[in-house]
Order: structure tokens, then sequence, then C-alpha cells
């Protein structure tokens, strides 16, 4: 007989993924998110009952076994309130997924960025290599069904580890795999010096056989001193022979994508997978949801190339401008940017100005529009919010006629049809809502 599991913040792409497995396992699952979304109504299809709006005590049902809530619930939520009044257990997102972690071979994918990409690449190498594996991924894939979770029958479980509010201190891998590290999440962490320390207790959770396979090109994760360590280090890097024929297959674009399979490579060979699977695999990858997505689209009988990314750090930003530069060398390129997270876009805003400012430079991108930022329920800060927007960003930016701030997506759409010509390629960026700009424009 299964449990009665309830979510709050069910909609989250990696507590969704969660509710998914414990639907897979004959649990009964319910849950509320503040706004309906792709990953809610699917999970509605999958027979999960949901709740959309305001967090309400009435939500809950009290003969619920579990409540599972994400990160950015605060603790005054009524929803979690009345579980623990009622003695309901309780716990999060990272510590539901820290139990199923010491439960299996569990393959962990961190760092700034790159962790979906690596996640999803090593993910597949194992199911071509028949290691039928569980894997948590922070976006869907269409070789998971056009899912975020693939449940499997084995002891493999790979997930992707975020580093926000430590989550990943929770999470006891075999494997670790480390791809870079960057100041991110400053109103938590507020300096690099305790994104490393963070990082560096993370990696001592390695069991004496486990492995470390770690980017031997980041600079910062060079600056982890790991002394007298019983696991094993292996360091990949874009330096090495391999990467030559990864650019030739690869169907993904940009350096960062290279480094990114390396690293899926270098756990491959770990689990002894023949470098034959391997290189088939990662040359039919195309890419995943939200990860440079491209499609064709027609606006005003034009044909218009539409790339929706994910990128919402600065660096993220460079590497996929530039990215897409490279892949499109003589068409023009317009970027539509949504920032995420007044707190990110304020700790970050002299690097956001400095990557907008080589792209344009640099010609990677002709025009650059910035929306509205997107508030993020329960991780804003009051202050910050009244001393932040796009409009200031755009100023410091002042990219004349070739920077423009629009605040609203209808507008943004007006103003697209009104001024693409045809042929443009534009990048619709953010971690927010700003994709649903990728749907039609007739």
């Amino acid at each position: 007989m299964g449990m009665k599991i309830h979510f709050i913040g069910i909609g989250g792409i990696g507590v969704s993924a969660l509710a998914k497995y414990f639907l897979e396992k004959s649990h009964q699952v319910s849950g509320s998110d503040l706004v309906s979304s792709e990953m809610t109504k699917d999970l509605k299809k999958r027979r999960a009952k949901i709740y959309i709006g305001k967090h309400k005590t009435k939500n809950l049902p009290k003969d619920a076994d579990l409540v599972i809530y994400s990160s950015a619930i605060q603790k005054n939520n009524p929803e979690l309130k009345v579980a623990k009044k009622l003695e309901i257990k309780c716990q999060s997102y990272p510590q539901t997924l820290g139990k199923l972690t010491k439960q299996y071979f569990t393959i962990a994918v961190s760092g700034t960025h790159g962790k979906s990409t690596t996640t999803a690449m090593i993910g597949l190498l194992l199911m071509k290599a028949g290691f039928d594996p569980t894997v948590i991924v922070g976006t869907k894939l269409k070789e998971f069904g056009d899912s975020n979770y693939r449940v499997g029958k084995s002891k493999y479980l790979v997930i992707e580890a975020d580093e926000h509010f430590a989550s990943f201190l929770n999470y006891w891998p075999k494997i670790i795999v480390l791809t870079n590290i960057e100041k991110e999440h400053l109103d938590y962490y507020k300096n690099l010096r305790n994104i490393l320390r963070t990082y560096k207790e993370y990696i001592n959770h390695l069991p004496a056989d486990g492995i470390l396979v770690a980017n031997k090109d980041d600079r910062n994760i060079s600056k982890i001193q790991i002394k007298n360590q019983k696991f094993r280090i292996i360091n990949y890097s874009i330096k090495r022979k391999k990467t030559k024929k990864l650019r030739k297959i690869l169907k993904i674009p940009g350096e960062h994508n290279v480094s990114n399979a390396l690293a899926a490579l270098a756990v491959a060979q770990v689990l002894k997978i023949p470098d034959k699977i391997s290189f088939e695999t990662i040359s039919k990858y195309k890419g995943a949801w939200r990860r440079f997505e491209e499609k064709e689209l027609k606006i005003v009988n034009c044909k218009l190339k539409i790339i929706s990314d994910y990128a919402h750090h600065p660096t993220e930003i460079k590497a996929t401008l530039k990215a897409a530069r490279e892949k499109y060398p003589a068409r023009k390129i317009w970027c539509v940017f949504q920032p995420h997270q007044y707190q990110r876009t304020y700790y970050l805003f002299n690097d956001f100005v400095k990557s907008f400012k080589e792209s344009l430079n640099k010609n990677w991108i002709e025009k650059l529009i910035l929306t509205d930022i997107y508030d993020v329920a329960g991780r804003e800060d009051k202050k910050t919010k009244k001393k932040m927007s796009s409009k200031k960003l755009v100023e410091a930016i002042k990219g004349g006629q070739d920077t423009r701030y629009i605040p609203t997506m209808v507008k943004i759409r007006n103003y697209l049809r009104k001024n693409l010509q045809g042929r443009e390629v534009v990048i619709i960026m953010g971690a927010g809502d700003i994709y649903h700009l990728t749907n039609g424009y007739r």
C-alpha cells in the first residue's frame, strides 16, 4: 500500500520530478503551487491532485503520511504550519532526495553551469549502455518522453545536485561530477570563499571508494585544497585529444557543451562503458528543453529562427551568445533577456553589464531587449527590489539603439512583429517565464 504524499511548491523543476518518481512507485500524490505551469499540467495528467493559487491549509490532506516542500517555501507557509501542527512528517526536497541518494549508487552532477546538460548526457549514456538508471534532471528531455525524470529498475541514480541553500549537503553520492564554480546565489553565500568552503564539505561526502570527476580547466575548482582524501580524483580538460572528435560530432553548439560532454565521457569511462557507445550517444544528443532549443516560426510571412535558452548568469549568457554567433555567422541575431531574481541582478549587476557589452561590441548580437525582472516568490528582498530594475541595467549597458527596455511580454511580442524583417535569429533567454515568447507570432 502506497503512502499519501503532499508537495508544497510542486511545480518546481526538481520537486515535480520527485513527485513523478513517487507516482511511478504507486504512491498517492497531491501538491500545491502559486501558478499553473507545464509541470503542474503534466502532473495532473499523471493523476496527481493539484491545487493552484495561494497556499491554503485545506489543500493539505489531513491523513497525509508525508509532506515534501520546495526549498523556496517559507517557514510560515500555511500548509507547512498545519502539517507540523498535525505532526505529519515534513521534509524538504533536498532532504527527500538525500535519502534516495543513500539507497542508490548515486552520480551527482554539480557546478554553477552545465548541470542539466551534463546530467542529461550521463543519464542517456547509462541508458544506452543498458544500466537502466533512474534520472532526476532540471530540464525536460525528449528521450524521457518530454519529462524531467526517468525511473529505472537498477541501482543507479543520476541527479542534478543544486548548490543553492547548500542543498547538495543533503546528498551522499558515489560519484560527484564538478563542472565549474563561480559567484552565484550570493543572497545566500555572500562571497566566493563561502561557496568554495561549502563545495569542499560536499566533496568530502564521497566514500573511500568514491570518485570525483572534476573540470581541470576551472580555476575555482583548483582552489579547493583536498588533502588526504581516500576517494579517487579524475580530471577532464578541453585541452585533451578527445576534444577535437567531440567538436565534430556534437550537435549542440559552444565550447561549454564540449566541456559538458567531456565530463559525461569521463563518467562513462569510470563505469567501463565502451567509447563506441559513448561517442555514438553524444553524437545523437540534440539538447534539452530551454537549452539552446531551436525552432522555426513564421512571423508576418517571414521565416524566423527562435532559440529558447535558460541562461540567467552572466557567464552562461556570454557562452550562449558566442555559440549562437559561431553557429549563425551570417545572420542578424537579436536577444530578448528576462533577468531572473532581483537579488541575482543586484549582486551580479556589473557582470551582467560586462557580458552584454562584450556581446554587443563583438557583434555576437545586433540587438538586445530586456524585459522586467522575474520575481522569484519567497526568494526576494524588499530593499533589493526597490534598488534594482531592468531599466537600470539597460542604462548601464548603454547600447544606444541596440539596447532597449520593453517591460512586458505583450509589448515585446508586438515590437518583434513590427520590427523583424525575416531570417533573423531571436534568442529568448532567461530562467523565468520568458519562454512563453517562443510560441507563434502570426
